[in-house]
């Protein structure tokens, strides 16, 4: 009994110990099987860690474009410096105005002459025999009569003969001008060059006029318009010349460039404007390789005022900031970036230039208190929109404000040189008013087709405004140019 038993518990002791071999086996499965599942859940949550990074760079970079296409988007001329025509339809053009809304009262204003004509104004140039005078009868053509007048012109073609006889010699000396047996004379060619000039129109629509005001007896030809005009710039070099002169002579010169088109390509017109004159130029970049083509800018030893052209800073000697391009960009960096000190520096510099119009009426100037004060605050506003950047979120927001903040600083001289200065201007508005006729040439013509064409057109627009800056007639002067007898 006894080895049956020891027998038989040793049965069970080797079944209890062949289970737990299976089970121990069974364990060390599932545990390699747990362990292989770990392996795989810890690569997953590693792949997924790597999407998730990816998709959060990928936010990153959609929200930082997206920042960016919204600054793009809400771009337009009140606060920036793309013009009224590129504002979007539902936004009404010219939006923005240095302008305060005036107290005064629509129309004339008490005190003004007016300039409605009278019967005495038509008396007195019947007088001076510059004038057709025709009279027509309404009525019985007797007795008491009541006069009115009615101010009109004719467009009359005239043919004049010439007519060169021979010398003692007999032989017949023909001037250089007459070679031709037929040319066209100088007042049709002023009054072609002024429609080019002042009218912005294609030689195509100059043709259309002139036939039309003749009643298509002329019969001139676009050939015959861009001969004119080529030759009238060549003739005018010596009034180029006085312009230039004169141009170097001035204390202030407001400058800006604007785009025209080529041949298809982007080139330039830049302007240089003063009270008394003004000169345009053809350009192919606004490099300092290209402004050095410019004599006249090579020479000019006065202030420049522009808009924040760093490459102009090589000339002359002294340089003003547009003042109104800078308030665009204070007032899109408020609606950006959302801080207020941009604001704060808009009404501060406008309050300066409120204060300048009230010493140039009084003639007196700022005193050094004043200047003291003002720079003080200037750097004071500053330092505050320093510590407002801090608390911007837009990246992109930020970064540009902290941009016109560096900007701010590093051309404080050139912001406030208008309170030094007064023949420095708040702003660059004179040269940008001059350039708005070459972007109506630009529009209605669509640019140039070579450029010597855009050379020729500057030449000519310079001298004809140059003429209605000093109030000269503009038709009797072209027509002097001409003639070999140029007014300047």
């Amino acid at each position: 009994m006894g080895g049956n038993y020891e027998k038989s518990i040793y049965n069970q002791l080797m079944e209890v110990m062949e289970r737990l071999v299976s089970v121990e086996k069974e364990l060390k499965n599932e545990k390699k099987e747990y362990k292989n599942e770990v392996i795989k859940l810890n690569e997953k949550i590693s792949s997924l860690e790597n999407i998730i990074d990816e998709k959060d760079r990928q936010i990153k970079i959609l929200s930082d474009d997206n920042e960016r296409l919204k600054r793009i988007i809400n771009n337009n001329s009140t606060n920036s410096s793309m013009p009224p025509s590129t504002d979007q339809k539902c936004q009404s053009a010219n939006q923005y105005s240095s302008r305060r809304k005036s107290v005064k009262k629509p129309g004339g204003q008490k005190g003004h002459t007016g300039t409605t004509l009278t019967k005495k104004d038509i008396e007195e140039k019947l007088g001076t025999g510059k004038y057709s005078h025709k009279t027509t009868i309404i009525g019985k053509g007797y007795g008491n009569y009541a006069v009115k007048y009615i101010l009109d012109f004719e467009v009359v073609p005239v043919i004049n003969e010439i007519r060169i006889y021979e010398d003692e010699n007999g032989k017949i000396n023909i001037p250089a001008e007459y070679r031709s047996n037929v040319i066209y004379g100088s007042f049709l060619k002023s009054v072609v060059v002024d429609l080019y000039a002042e009218g912005a129109m294609s030689n195509e629509r100059i043709c259309q006029s002139i036939n039309a005001l003749t009643g298509n007896t002329l019969d001139i030809s676009s050939g015959s318009i861009y001969s004119f005009c080529k030759s009238f710039s060549v003739k005018a070099e010596e009034n180029l010349k006085q312009i230039g002169n004169e141009l170097l002579n001035e204390e202030t010169i407001c400058t800006d460039a604007t785009v025209v088109t080529v041949d298809g390509k982007q080139c330039y017109i830049r302007n240089f404007s003063s009270n008394k004159a003004v000169l345009y130029t053809a350009m192919e970049k606004k490099s300092i390789n290209a402004l050095d083509k410019i004599s006249f800018l090579k020479s000019y030893a006065g202030t420049l005022e522009h808009d924040h052209e760093t490459a102009l800073y090589h000339y002359g000697k002294g340089h003003g900031e547009c003042n109104v391009h800078l308030l665009r960009y204070l007032k899109k960096n408020t609606e950006e970036a959302g801080t207020e000190w941009a604001s704060g520096m808009s009404a501060f510099l406008c309050g300066i230039n409120d204060r300048r119009k009230k010493h140039i009426s009084e003639g007196t100037f700022f005193t050094d208190e004043e200047i003291s004060k003002y720079e003080k605050r200037y750097d004071e506003i500053l330092a505050d929109g320093r510590k407002q950047n801090k608390t911007v979120k837009g990246k992109i927001a930020k970064q540009e404000e902290k941009a016109l903040l560096v900007r701010l600083e590093k051309y404080k001289e050139n912001h406030l040189l208008f309170m030094h200065n007064f023949s420095v201007p708040f702003e660059n508005n004179m040269s940008e008013r001059d350039l708005r006729k070459c972007k109506n040439r630009q529009k209605i013509s669509g640019g140039f087709r070579k450029y010597s064409g855009n050379e020729m057109y500057c030449k000519i627009i310079s001298v004809v405004e140059t003429y209605k800056r000093k109030g000269m007639r503009i038709l009797e002067n072209i027509q002097k140019v001409f003639e070999g007898t140029p007014a300047f």
